[in-house]
């Protein structure tokens, strides 16, 4: 950039900040000047485009500490010219301005540092801004960037326990009366996302992603606790005293045979390997707790032979440890 350009163009104004301007200030006003006239959101617009390269060659100087002090100095001066043969001069007496400041820029208007071009090129920092980096090319003629992939978007569904644990497939239906098919794995979690390739935002890199989050109904028999489900299964008291095989439901809709040892406390909880959750990573466990039934009702026979079995055990004290476990 020639130096008498500074002296034209006043990059505070450019980007509407005052000239005591924070760091902070000039990034958040560089940041919503490019969102505004960007080429990516204002194709064919070649005011925009002027604009968006003014703010770029104003950001490029103003966010360089050495480059504003020198920026401030130029302004500062007015743009004034020393005449020839004044002191200091050359042979042909030309120290003007462009000799005394020409050294602190490169040939081509760039930074001297090596840093992005001020031709209208976006800063590293804010490569965020349109998806990625980029520049004008040829002389800020036209603006290139890699083709973006189009967004993801989101959904939510509700799904049956059974269709949780067996798999199943929904469909989604669009505004305009396009249906989505989503196939939902076998084994799938509450909460968990299943990914449609290809039913996001267009882009011309490829659509994005449909993210459709499921949320499973809760079942009345079984609780899911990661890959196992847990159960609870009534058993009489002489089948917890004295041991008993029963059988018990399974998601697969047969039953499978549990033994209960004898001498089995209420909350016991039994382990069947194999009969939990299956999917593609794991097959979990079937958790029984074993529930000791106490009959609200007794026929005569039935009150007589509790009785006898009270006095012949009546020498247990089964709350005996109570105290010792209660001391603080």
């Amino acid at each position: 950039m020639a130096s008498q350009d500074w002296v034209d163009k006043d990059f505070y104004k450019i980007l509407g900040i005052a000239k005591d301007a924070s760091d902070a200030d000039i990034k958040k006003a560089y940041r919503k000047l490019a969102r505004q006239h960007h080429p990516d959101t204002n194709a064919g617009n070649a005011a925009s485009e002027r604009k968006f390269k003014d703010i770029s060659e104003a950001y490029s100087v103003l966010s360089d500490p050495d480059e504003r002090q020198q920026y401030d100095a130029i302004r500062a001066m007015g743009g004034a010219r020393f005449a020839p043969g004044g002191a200091g001069g050359g042979a042909g007496g030309g120290a003007g301005f462009e000799d005394l400041f020409g050294g602190l820029f490169t040939g081509g208007g760039g930074r001297h540092s090596g840093g992005y071009s001020t031709s209208g090129g976006i800063p590293p920092e804010f490569a965020d801004l349109f998806g990625g980096g980029g520049g004008f090319g040829g002389g800020g003629q036209s603006f290139q960037r890699a083709p973006q992939k189009g967004a993801d978007r989101t959904a939510s569904t509700s799904i049956s326990f059974a269709g949780s644990i067996r798999g199943t497939t929904i469909g989604l239906r669009e505004p305009d009366g396009e249906v989505i098919d989503v196939r939902v794995p076998a084994g799938i979690k509450d909460g968990q996302k299943v990914r449609v390739r290809g039913k996001g935002q267009y882009g011309p890199a490829g659509n994005g992603d449909l993210m459709v989050t499921v949320s499973v109904k809760p079942h009345d028999f079984y609780v899911r606790d990661g890959d196992n489900l847990r159960i609870h299964v009534p058993v009489t008291f002489p089948e917890a005293a004295l041991g008993a095989d029963i059988e018990v439901p399974t998601i697969d809709g047969d039953k499978v045979r549990v033994r209960v040892p004898a001498g089995t406390p209420s909350g016991r909880t039994l382990r069947v390997k194999g009969r939990g959750v299956k999917h593609s990573k794991a097959t979990g466990d079937l958790l029984v707790t074993i529930d000791v039934a106490v009959p609200r009702k007794l026929n005569k026979e039935a009150e007589e032979a509790v009785k006898a079995f009270a006095a012949a055990t009546s020498g247990e004290d089964v709350r005996a440890e109570l105290a010792a476990k209660a001391r603080l």
